[in-house]
């Protein structure tokens, strides 16, 4: 058995929007200790590829982070499978908010060296040491007081669509940049209550330990991220202080939570909150774009990357092999963004 898709992306995608089961779309995580990740990796595909379920897993020595497509069928054999091992017992599950059951194509199960791309060193402070949590009722309370600081762990296109309200959004790439940027921002604020929160909640169990570190006397974190805050929100009865989208890294990329549109168009600036990946396969830029935009400009970004998505399917492949015309080179270099494979890497292991 391999133990690795070998099936190609258009036709998984072709499969999941023809399929016809009813999908529970669901993110969890755990810092706990694993001594062999590589053997815990290939024992979960074993597992969930039985179960047809898909997905974005990263397996460290620290934890696992995990964003699933469960079959409804299988959820409770899911359940049953993953409380088995004592690693995982009673691992809080936060079930998307929004889903229509096409969130993944693929299982993708990978060891990683850490759940989440910080770019701490784990060795120079207490992990563990993390902040008070917070349930939906005890975070809107909190927000409450004008002395209470608020900071969005999540990066500047995540809170382009959605944040709470008042909160200091950090102009952040990666989860990696915004941590220092945070530190900064926030050095003449250590006596202040200070609350954070993220999609999830795995960005600010690392980010609250490290506040710690620095000398914040009183951190606090939203338990169970924007995802349960939603669902406990929904069920108490309790007004959302979040507005607009919930950004997830996923198929569906965005949850509605409120009917506020917060941002604007990239290319127009008429309010829109889509977000899409520009259509030039070399780009695939991630940014905001409207209807009327993405058909003026056949999903691109920018001109440029139009001019190469409209080359025949040959020449652009010999454009990334570096064997094409002068005139497609010099449009081509002008679209380079060196660091973005980097950057998108970062991106999908946050939740």
């Amino acid at each position: 058995m391999f133990l690795h898709n070998r099936v190609n992306k258009k036709e998984l995608k072709k499969r999941i929007q023809e399929e016809t089961i009813k999908r529970i779309t669901v993110s969890f995580y755990r810092y706990v200790i694993i001594d062999n990740p590589t053997e815990l990796r290939d024992n979960l595909f074993k597992q969930w590829n039985a179960l047809n379920i898909l997905g974005r897993i990263y397996v460290a020595h620290e934890g696992i982070n995990a964003q699933m497509s469960v079959p409804e069928e299988h959820w409770e054999r899911f359940k049953l499978n993953l409380n088995a091992d004592k690693r995982f017992e009673n691992v809080p599950l936060k079930i998307a908010v929004e889903d229509d059951g096409k969130s993944f194509y693929k299982l993708a199960v990978k060891v990683r060296p850490k759940i989440v791309a910080d770019g701490l060193d784990d060795d120079a402070f207490d992990v563990t040491n993390v902040g008070n949590h917070l349930n939906a009722k005890e975070f809107n309370a909190a927000m409450e007081d004008p002395e209470t600081v608020i900071v969005d762990m999540r990066n500047h296109y995540e809170t382009e669509v959605g944040r709470f309200t008042g909160a200091l959004c950090p102009d952040a790439d990666t989860f990696r940049e915004e941590l220092p940027m945070v530190i900064e921002e926030l050095k003449d604020k250590k006596e202040k209550k200070i609350i954070m929160y993220c999609t999830g909640g795995v960005r600010c169990e690392k980010a609250s330990a490290y506040l710690k570190h620095h000398g914040f006397k009183d951190v606090n974190q939203l338990h169970g991220g924007i995802i349960d805050y939603v669902r406990q929100i929904r069920a108490e009865g309790l007004p959302s202080k979040f507005i607009g989208k919930n950004f997830v890294f996923d198929e569906r990329v965005g949850e509605r939570i409120t009917d506020d549109v917060i941002a604007q168009c990239h290319q127009c600036g008429e309010p829109c909150d889509e977000h899409v990946n520009c259509a030039n396969d070399d780009c695939h830029l991630l940014f905001i774009q409207c209807a009327k935009c993405a058909e003026k400009m056949n999903g691109c970004c920018t001109p440029e990357c139009m001019h190469i998505a409209s080359l025949p399917v040959e020449e652009q492949k010999a454009l990334r092999r570096g064997r094409i015309k002068e005139d497609s080179l010099s449009v081509y270099k002008s679209r380079l963004r060196p660091n973005l494979k980097e950057v998108l890497k970062e991106r999908n292991t946050e939740l």
